[in-house]
């Protein structure tokens, strides 16, 4: 196995990237039920590494997001990055060995000063690495001509912007910094249909060439499916399927990600509907016992309420979490 040098330690291959262990988090609010957001997830994004993190709205897919940058501290589990652990962020800089660890967010208006210009803003990551503010828009200039921006755009504000434009600007921002993993939380959801796939692209085609760490998190399947190269399917805190993309969407084996996938239209000709996953997703401060999901499974039994199915590997990379199908689910190793 590999070793690379850093400068307070020595990691292995297999410690480089971002990597959630066992990772919980929960909302707590004075008189109300503690909320468990994030139930016992492990998950892991190498470089050049796009991962895809979908499910529903409510899943907890954006607090994982955000646990894992360091935006939310875990009530249980860790983070780690090139092997260390992700501080929980404070008042103070993020520590220099973790900024390679960047996100973007799903409101391209709301993630930019709007008082300040976006040069100046691109350029804040080049400063605050010990470059000089003229580099720093040397470096701005640059990154807008690389997200499909013109250089001179740098002396604008972000309002002058449309919300694609926006997103590509908020990326720029993040590559300014020299990430080696990318945290991308909705980032086309507030986008027009016609801007989603162009920032989604722009995001792929970004990893490649700068072998970055990709983790998308969105509940478009169909977009996810085209620039993912491995899949984590969520509901209600855990992850209940993961594999390689081409695999789940041909293959679902869990009935949620089955369920999933059948509610995505196709324009194949075929003229059959999207199916609708019947129920919504329940209340995650009064989670179902047993299987999160079994309440709105078509297969569900009486037994699917006691326990809680584990996440079983029946192929090489290829996980799900079912009761019914545990016994045809042959475990690798």
């Amino acid at each position: 196995m590999t070793a690379l040098s850093t400068s307070n330690l020595t990691v292995t291959s297999k410690d480089v990237g971002l990597r959630l262990h066992d990772l919980s988090v929960t909302y707590r609010s004075p008189g109300r039920p503690h909320v468990r957001a994030v139930a016992g997830v492990s998950l892991a994004v190498a470089p050049g590494q796009v991962v895809g993190l979908v499910g529903e709205s409510g899943c907890g897919k954006s607090t994982l997001g955000k646990a894992a940058v360091g935006l939310l501290k875990p009530a249980a589990g860790r983070v780690t990055f090139n092997g260390r652990a992700v501080d929980t962020l404070g008042l103070k800089p993020r520590p220099s060995d973790q900024r390679g660890l960047q996100m973007v967010f799903q409101d391209p208006y709301a993630s930019l000063n709007p008082r300040r210009r976006i040069g100046e803003q691109i350029s804040d990551a080049v400063v605050l690495a010990g470059g000089t503010r003229e580099r720093g828009r040397e470096t701005a200039r640059e990154l807008l001509e690389r997200v499909g921006l013109a250089a001179e755009f740098d002396d604008r504000f972000p309002h002058e912007f449309s919300g694609g434009q926006r997103q590509r600007i908020a990326i720029a921002r993040v590559l300014a910094a020299e990430p080696s993993c990318i945290v991308a939380d909705e980032p086309i959801a507030a986008l027009d249909a016609s801007a989603q796939a162009s920032v989604a692209n722009l995001l792929l085609d970004l990893a490649r060439e700068r072998n970055v760490g990709l983790l998308f998190i969105s509940h478009d399947l169909s977009i996810v499916r085209q620039i993912a190269d491995t899949v984590a399917v969520m509901y209600l805190g855990t992850v209940v399927e993961s594999g390689p993309t081409a695999q789940v969407w041909d293959d679902p084996r869990h009935p949620y990600s089955k369920a999933l996938i059948s509610a995505v239209p196709r324009a194949d000709g075929s003229g059959e509907l999207p199916v609708d996953l019947p129920g919504d997703v329940p209340d995650p401060a009064f989670p179902p016992t047993g299987c999160r999901f079994h309440p709105r499974c078509p297969i569900a039994t009486d037994a699917c309420g006691v326990d809680e199915p584990a996440l079983v590997e029946f192929l090489p990379e290829r996980r799900a979490a079912c009761s019914i199908l545990a016994p045809a689910l042959t475990k690798v190793g």
